[in-house]
């Protein structure tokens, strides 16, 4: 019997430390699903989410990320067009400039949160407010 099984995910909400207002990096995607997201990506065969985190920050963005912790796990099936995904969402914060490259397009950004584009990739969107939420009046994600 074959098992169909959701790929493991992750994305990691970014703050830049170094900047007033901590505002966090969004990757314009290179490939379809095409618009801005938060870096993140797929975790490798024999690969912690942790690692697969750090990898993906640093592909995505340039930027050496510190883990400040895992945030919420987001498994909705339909939450990406391509297949059935779960992501683990982790908090990290950086500093320095970021610089778009592997999947993202050639447009990197820092924004505040009320400078982030109205409309993300995946459940993007969801994330992020839900992020909002946490920083700024300490409510975490309901989990049903």
């Amino acid at each position: 019997m074959a098992y169909r099984n959701p790929a493991p995910t992750v994305d990691i909400v970014i703050e830049m430390i170094d900047r007033p207002h901590r505002p966090i990096v969004l990757i314009e995607r290179r490939n379809p699903p095409y618009g801005w997201a938060i870096p993140g990506g797929f975790i490798d065969y024999n690969e912690s989410a942790e690692a697969a985190a750090q990898r993906e920050a640093q592909e995505e963005t340039g930027l050496l990320i510190e883990l400040v912790e895992q945030f919420h796990v987001y498994s909705d099936p339909g939450r990406d067009p391509r297949q059935h995904t779960l992501s683990v969402v982790f908090l990290a914060t950086a500093t320095g400039e970021p610089h778009a490259a592997d999947d993202a397009k050639d447009d990197i950004g820092v924004f505040e949160f009320w400078r982030v584009p109205a409309k993300l990739c995946f459940d993007h969107n969801e994330i992020l407010r839900d992020y909002w939420q946490y920083r700024h009046h300490s409510i975490r994600p309901r989990l049903f």
